[in-house]
């Protein structure tokens, strides 16, 4: 996505952050409008709720850190399906987005289109667990249709994560050199930071990047298999990694092996799971070919500013 500043109008519908939510990017005709599932009957009322367009439907976390559920659909009348989800209780969520137009050019084949590229881009962000249990037919859009589309999916982006919710940024994938200290992406100008975890008790090593907060951990980096502290906030996200597969024992049996490249939603996530206790993150993972803490390098960079 691009590094140019973009301005993003918020407005408090009923004057509570925890309420009704709209949001625009300036000179975008698009719109969206965020509330908790209560406030369903508050809004539909507004025009916006009566239009073609998509919708996501949040739920809770099923544990910290861990991946965010969401449902997305379309219609020609988003408030209208929002109310049937609420009546049949067929879903389970905690708030709801609608994104629509502003003006009368979004039509239920655009809807279509939104929703089958929002469904694969949530699936492969590798923060979202998609509940669609159909992905969503693309539909037949002429070419500059087309064009339009995915710069309307561009502002969504941007609006997304300003309201909360991370489900359609980028995958961070592994990038191909790792050789210097620090990385940077030449089309998004963000700085990769390799970093290693080690207990030299155990001797257990990982290797991860961090980029924005958040934590890539390698493939075949290791977590402790038997830990012996009691306390770790986030057990439930290393049991599920354990269930899928990607957390699995190795042939000696004092370690787990990352069977593939995991996304952490920040470094303490990714060292709690690792070394199987609550931990800081900051100053358990440490720059790779340098004695010097992640939190170090964070206030040196804060300091030099």
């Amino acid at each position: 996505m691009s590094s140019i500043g973009r301005s993003v109008r918020l407005f408090l519908v009923d004057g509570n952050p925890s309420g009704i939510i709209t949001a625009e990017v300036v000179n975008w005709t698009g719109h969206a409008l965020v509330a908790p599932r209560s406030k369903l009957s508050d809004i539909l009322t507004r025009s916006e709720t009566q239009k073609t367009g998509v919708y996501f439907l949040f739920g809770e976390l099923a544990e910290l850190g861990g991946r965010r559920p969401v449902y997305i659909g379309e219609s020609d009348n988003v408030g209208r399906r929002i109310s049937q989800h609420v009546r049949s209780d067929e879903k389970d969520f905690e708030k709801f987005c609608l994104i629509t137009s502003k003006d009368l050019n979004l039509t239920k084949a655009h809807a279509r289109y939104l929703e089958n590229r929002f469904s694969i881009i949530a699936k492969e962000s590798d923060r979202a667990d998609v509940l669609n249990s159909i992905e969503p037919a693309l539909g037949i859009l002429p070419e500059s249709d087309i064009a339009d589309m995915e710069y309307f999916i561009e502002q969504v982006r941007i609006i997304l994560p300003v309201l909360g919710y991370d489900v359609l940024k980028d995958k961070f994938v592994r990038p191909i050199h790792l050789g210097k200290e620090t990385v940077r992406e030449t089309e998004s100008e963000i700085t990769l930071v390799p970093l290693k975890l080690r207990s030299s008790r155990k001797g257990l090593i990982a290797d991860a990047v961090e980029r924005e907060g958040e934590i890539l951990v390698l493939k075949d980096s290791l977590a402790d298999r038997y830990p012996d502290y009691a306390m770790n906030q986030y057990q439930p996200l290393r049991e599920r990694l354990e269930r899928e597969g990607t957390l699995v024992p190795e042939e000696n049996g004092q370690f787990l092996r990352f069977t593939k490249d995991t996304l952490f939603s920040s470094p303490s996530a990714a060292a709690a799971v690792i070394y199987g206790r609550n931990a800081n993150g900051r100053t358990s993972w440490v720059l790779a070919n340098m004695n010097k803490t992640l939190k170090a390098y964070q206030d040196e960079l804060q300091a030099a500013q």
